[in-house]
């Protein structure tokens, strides 16, 4: 079986059921980070420069998250991985420091006050995406003799 097959019909396959659902509010998370933060930037990125880098760094890791969760070799697998945990680490980080030193961020992005502004959603969809990557991991891709 060539790669390509084993992507598409292997055990693995992470596109169904409640993994598509996942991989849908990836996506609309991306298309709202990436809107959100390409609209602050043209408009008003010298009133909060940090803030809205920080949405445009966010909208990078959904369409990376997005993509990763969508393929299905063992490389994309590592990707998804270290993306949502990266997404985690963000959330908690900038949700901490939105909350303990609010100057810092004029203006709020995707991840303040842990995604208070997406009602919560980035704080769960992290764990939700390692949860579901840890049941989920990808087929071996050939036995050794």
């Amino acid at each position: 079986m060539t790669e390509a097959q084993t992507e598409q019909t292997g055990p693995a396959n992470r596109v169904s059921g409640i993994g598509r659902l996942l991989i849908a509010v990836y996506g609309v998370l991306a298309l709202a980070a990436t809107g959100r933060s390409f609209v602050q930037i043209v408009r008003a990125f010298d009133d909060a420069p940090l803030a809205y880098s920080l949405s445009a760094l966010a909208a990078v890791v959904y369409i990376v998250a997005t993509i990763a969760l969508v393929r299905r070799t063992a490389l994309w697998y590592r990707i998804a991985w270290f993306t949502i945990g990266f997404e985690l680490l963000g959330v908690l980080l900038v949700g901490t420091l939105s909350l303990v030193d609010p100057a810092l961020f004029q203006h709020a992005t995707v991840w303040s006050v842990y995604g208070s502004g997406y009602l919560f959603i980035p704080l769960v969809l992290p764990l939700l995406g390692m949860w579901w990557l840890a049941r989920h991991p990808p087929a071996p891709t050939g036995s050794r003799a």
